[in-house]
């Protein structure tokens, strides 16, 4: 009976386990379905992990962060600036996302080119 129990257990713990990695390799998360808690911390973890060696499109970004909180775009003869902002850290409960709650993210012709406190400055020039 308690070799039964035992076989059980370890079989259920089993599939358990399967089914925990099953979900974590194959399930996306969903920006848009996140409290803004949780969105915040995963735009900021992504942020971080960008790099200036491995090239980044304005495309990709969108695909995996969604549509930003804020965005703003210009046209400087025959190259497009666009910079847009992800909500990062909390500042203050009113509501509304400003730029200083938000990491911004410039973009030239599509291609990523900065990112931070800086791109907005570079953006404004």
């Amino acid at each position: 009976m308690l070799k039964k129990f035992f076989r059980y257990l370890i079989l259920g713990l089993g599939l358990y386990a399967l089914i925990a990695t099953l979900v974590i390799t194959f399930y996306k998360d969903d920006p848009q379905a996140m409290i803004w808690q949780d969105r915040e911390a995963f735009n900021k973890r992504y942020i971080e992990k960008l790099s200036l060696e491995q090239p980044t499109t304005i495309n990709s970004v969108l695909d995996y962060l969604g549509s930003p909180d804020l965005t703003f775009a210009k046209r400087n003869n025959d190259e497009v600036l666009q910079i847009i902002f992800y909500r990062t850290q909390h500042k203050t409960s009113d509501g509304i996302t400003t730029i200083d709650e938000c990491t911004g993210l410039l973009f030239k012709n599509g291609q990523l080119i900065l990112w931070g406190p800086s791109a907005y400055k570079k953006y404004q020039d």
